[in-house]
């Protein structure tokens, strides 16, 4: 390659060729470097003026410092070029602007300037430099780098044979490059999060900063300078009190020590499993964890101790501590509260109550696998546990108004009992009635209606009224309004219902000897 720099013991060669009157061509093949570099070197001698024979007789040191020096006519010429680059950049990319069209450019203006592959060295130095990267010292306890592998590895169901291809979950620690894998069934919001909590667990602790790729269990909407955290992620790293600072769009070298850690995962883990077949993600996850186990114990290559004993001696105990409870992935939804004072969730069918002054209003339901809480302009205004019963109602009496209050105790216990202090005739008559409703909410009306007579009618009368009722095996409220209209209740009960011991005459009864 022209322009390179090669060893002075190389240098040495080239002279003693040189002054043997060997092609330039030839020298190059002698020393294995391109005919263009020999030429440079020589002309550089040319330049400084100096002598084949004092410079093979220099040391090598001496001799490298002597011809670092471009000399003054070769650094103005690469001052003129390097003075173009800004502009070979920019005009590179605008359609059909090639490379050999900006050297014509560069010629026309200065034709003593460098040659076509020269330009094009001189611009790809440039190019390198402009890219240089910097090192970055990774501290101790201080970034979790996470991302998937880019391939799959599979499970199949017992039972069909079916295939069903699961994704690899890989997070390292930056400073030890402590790391844990961990196969899942996706990439969905639910699965990262639980092998992020799995992968915590495993290390013990929790580093200062999750640094995870732009995926969408992490990054709602990706950006160059600030990407929009996932809510379910952000509240994840909340409970776990560390930050979420996620690598840039198509910038590998932010998250360098885990695209290695993939690399290594194909070898160390998807080879060793590429002949065995699993039956289950767990005993996948088994074997992963063995496998794992010896990658973390291996020592280094250009280092003696291992990342599991790098992670123990300097990582470990700069960890902060894990919290006492596991996180618990919560739905966010907005709802509007009913007109009963209740808000749903759908999917279990079930109906929790909220603070009657809010019915009608749009509330924030946040709930877990087992807590429900409701805000309202970000305070929490509801909170119970998770029930999973299936149309039911989980009800805090303090959210009800007063009128629902009453409603919501109703239950048979509450209805014997006040038919109960009435009449023993009372309590029996409204168990009949609870107990003839196929569902006891269909007779806490008729309940009501029948033991608020007392309040109209009075004690005895209702107790009569019942009687009389029970005696015709009518059971419901209807009849015992009939009754208290009709005043059948201040009937004489004996008169009413003396039995009658003949049949009356009449021309239209026939007699004994009809039927002779």
């Amino acid at each position: 390659m022209a322009g390179q720099t090669i060893g002075m013991s190389i240098l040495k060669q080239i002279i003693r060729h040189r002054i043997n009157g060997v092609a330039l061509q030839t020298i190059a093949k002698a020393v294995s470097i391109s005919r263009n570099t020999v030429k440079k070197y020589l002309r550089l001698i040319e330049v400084k003026q100096l002598n084949y024979q004092s410079l093979l007789e220099m040391d090598d040191m001496d001799l490298e410092a002597l011809l670092q020096d471009r000399g003054s006519l070769e650094e103005a010429r690469y001052e003129l070029l390097s003075g173009f680059f800004p502009y070979i950049e920019k005009e590179l990319l605008r359609t059909g602007v090639t490379r050999w069209v900006l050297w014509g450019e560069y010629k026309q203006q200065h034709p003593s300037g460098y040659s076509y592959s020269q330009f094009c060295e001189h611009y790809r130095d440039y190019q390198a430099s402009r890219c240089g990267t910097l090192h970055l010292e990774q501290e101790p306890a201080d970034k979790l780098f996470i991302d998937y592998t880019g391939k799959k590895l599979s499970i199949v169901d017992p039972s069909t044979g079916e295939l069903t291809e699961v994704e690899v979950y890989v997070a390292v620690l930056g400073y030890s490059q402590l790391t844990y894998v961990e196969a899942v069934y996706s990439q969905k919001k639910h699965d990262f999060i639980q092998a992020t909590e799995n992968a915590l667990h495993f290390f013990g602790g929790v580093p200062r900063v999750l640094v995870p790729d732009n995926l969408k269990g992490a990054v709602q909407k990706a950006g160059k300078y600030e990407a929009e955290i996932n809510a379910d992620f952000l509240d994840f790293a909340n409970h776990y009190g560390t930050s979420v600072l996620p690598a840039r769009s198509y910038k590998p070298r932010d998250k360098a020590l885990v695209e290695k850690a993939v690399s290594i995962t194909y070898s160390r883990i998807f080879a060793p499993l590429r002949e065995q077949v699993f039956y289950s993600l767990a005993s996948l996850n088994h074997a992963i964890q063995d496998l794992l186990q010896l990658h973390n114990s291996k020592p280094f290559q250009q280092r003696p101790e291992s990342r599991q004993e790098l992670f123990k001696a300097n990582e470990k105990p700069l960890l902060a501590s894990l919290p006492p409870d596991r996180y618990e992935i919560k739905v966010f939804k907005e709802v509007t509260v009913m007109k009963n004072g209740y808000i749903q969730i759908y999917e279990d069918k079930h109906y929790y109550s909220v603070p009657y002054r809010f019915i009608g209003r749009e509330v924030k339901l946040i709930y877990s696998a087992t807590q429900v809480s409701v805000y309202y302009n970000k305070e929490r205004i509801a909170y119970h546990p998770r029930t999973q019963g299936k149309f039911s109602y989980t009800t805090n009496k303090d959210h009800l108004s007063s009128t629902h209050r009453f409603v919501s105790e109703w239950n048979p216990e509450y209805f014997t009992s006040w038919a109960g202090s009435i009449a023993p005739v009372a309590k029996d008559y409204i168990t009949r009635i609870l107990d003839k409703a196929s569902y006891p909410e269909q007779a806490y009306r008729s309940c009501v209606g029948i033991l608020s007579q007392e309040k109209k009618v009075g004690k005895d009368r209702l107790i009569k009224a019942i009687e009389r009722a029970t005696f015709y095996g009518a059971f419901n409220y209807t009849i015992i309004t009939k009754i208290l209209q009709a005043g059948l209740d201040k009937v004489p009960f004996t008169d009413e219902l003396s039995p009658q011991l003949s049949l009356p005459l009449h021309g239209n009864i026939r007699g004994p000897q009809d039927y002779q």
